[in-house]
């Protein structure tokens, strides 16, 4: 029901066609919730590298799926590429796992998959 992801510039760039649509659903779903999963160990050990290096691979799924937390994302980059280790960045990571996660859940029951 595209509550928490957004279709409409993917619609557009697809022309409305539904198999390259489902073969972007498709992709999303093999790729996403395993970089979310490298994120979180990233963070959690306070691999800036690796960290910044997912959150850069994810933005432009995050950003073209809609899913509302590409701030957040871009948030967690900056933390990893500027050192900022001081800050506390667990609540924007929280955010983006848990729009990752409702995205992928809504995704597979949208897609049947």
């Amino acid at each position: 029901m595209e509550e928490y992801y957004k279709l409409y510039r993917l619609r557009e760039l697809a022309d409305n066609d539904a198999d390259f649509l489902l073969a972007l659903a498709e992709t999303f779903l093999e790729e996403v919730p395993a970089d979310a999963i490298l994120l979180k160990q990233a963070v959690e050990n306070n691999n800036l590298p690796q960290t910044y290096l997912v959150s850069h691979k994810m933005k432009p799924t995050i950003d073209v799926f809609e899913l509302g937390v590409l701030d957040k994302l871009i948030e967690i980059q900056d933390w990893a590429k500027f050192e900022k280790t001081e800050m506390d960045i667990t609540p924007q990571l929280a955010d983006v796992l848990d729009a990752i996660e409702r995205a992928t859940t809504e995704i597979k029951a949208d897609f049947n998959l």
